[in-house]
């Protein structure tokens, strides 16, 4: 699975965070430091497994753990009308 902003969404970078505005609600969401860090390699093309592994090697979680918590901001981007999934 690979996921892509929605063209109506714009991502503005911090130094480890993430602002997204949906442009046509005007909502804007805050991501911190890990979701910042799974959405960005979500959109640099990574899969959900290298994704996971990234994350295990960068903070103290495991690889089900990081899947757990990939699975829930994805969910929770998708539910926004944030992302779209692409094949």
């Amino acid at each position: 699975m690979r996921l892509a902003l929605r063209s109506d969404v714009s991502a503005t970078d911090g130094d480890l965070d993430m602002v997204l505005l949906h442009e046509c609600t005007g909502r804007y969401w805050y991501l911190n430091a890990t979701g910042a860090f799974i959405l960005r390699l979500f959109l640099n093309g990574s899969e959900r497994t290298e994704i996971a592994r990234s994350m295990a090697e960068r903070f103290p979680v495991s690889v089900e753990e990081a899947s757990e918590d990939i699975e829930k901001l994805v969910s929770s981007l998708c539910t926004a009308d944030l992302v779209r999934v692409k094949a």
